[in-house]
């Protein structure tokens, strides 16, 4: 497993601190002698995937860099309730200091890792891989999509500036510019995009209808966006792809409306790519707990 560049994050983690800590543990600093030492474990409180670990040790080296922090697993392990996922050593203060904001980052983290893992079991052997979108915590890009990744899943674009994917909005601007139907501006849009992006740049479109995607195949795009369609449409665009680009297919992603429920059923259709919004906008935190022993 990949581990997390700390140099993109701890500016946040800096930030996190602060916000928390703000001028002092006045709770701590009140009740716990200045030279006690502690040990403490991190234990799973429910099922899951895990992620984020070694922002556990950013977090603390942070406020205190004399505790020690020893991770019992990697990121990406799946652990049952009861696990001990790692232990600090070091001044009782500084751990209990540390230890909402440790677990913040964790918890998050392998929240959307759990839920990711899920979502890439339920399509498990049909060929459509689960993607993330930019539907993110801002500030917290990087760390969510390393999360998804750690649950198996893949990075949709990491913003505007790695890859064209050209949405409705898009098309009614053209369309309003160059007094074009939807259908024609969408195809307009991707002409545009291959003159001007930078040679090899990948170009994907949305297509609302199936005349749309009619139109933008002619216009060969690396990947075709269908939005909140029903099962039933999204064969149908499968089929059509297979009709009219057999030779130079694009990928076809689909989103909007995706669940556990029916991810399976979109994914059977014959889809590439399947984005889900829910990873990272509304993945519940993993239960997880810092116990002094």
């Amino acid at each position: 497993m990949e581990e997390i560049n700390l140099a993109k994050v701890s500016a946040l983690v800096e930030s996190a601190v602060k916000e928390d800590v703000g001028t002092g543990d006045i709770t701590s600093d009140s009740v716990i002698p200045e030279n006690l030492r502690a040990t403490a474990a991190l234990l799973a409180k429910e099922d899951g995937t895990i992620a984020g670990l070694a922002l556990v040790g950013l977090v603390y080296n942070t406020i205190d860099p004399e505790v020690l922090f020893e991770p019992a697993i990697p990121d990406g392990a799946q652990v049952k309730k009861g696990k001990a996922l790692g232990r600090l050593e070091g001044s009782a203060r500084s751990i209990l200091t540390g230890e909402r904001t440790a677990l913040n980052f964790l918890q998050r983290l392998s929240g959307i890792a759990t839920l990711t893992r899920r979502f890439v079991e339920e399509v498990a052997g049909t060929g459509a891989a689960i993607l993330d979108t930019r539907k993110t915590t801002p500030a917290w890009r990087y760390l969510e999509k390393y999360a998804v990744r750690v649950g198996g899943g893949l990075n949709h674009r990491m913003g505007l500036y790695d890859q064209v994917l050209l949405k409705g909005n898009h098309a009614k601007a053209v369309a309003a510019s160059r007094e074009l139907d939807t259908a024609h501006a969408a195809a307009q849009a991707v002409r545009d995009a291959r003159n001007t992006a930078l040679a090899g740049t990948f170009v994907g479109v949305e297509a609302a209808t199936i005349g749309e995607l009619r139109a933008v195949l002619r216009e060969s795009p690396d990947l075709v966006l269908v939005d909140n369609m029903s099962v039933d449409e999204v064969r149908e665009c499968v089929a059509v792809i297979r009709q009219i680009a057999p030779e130079q297919r694009p990928l076809l992603e689909v989103s909007g409306g995706i669940s556990l429920g029916n991810v399976r059923s979109f994914a059977e259709t014959g889809v590439d790519r399947i984005s889900v919004g829910a990873l990272t906008h509304s993945a519940p935190a993993l239960d997880i707990a810092l116990e002094l022993e």
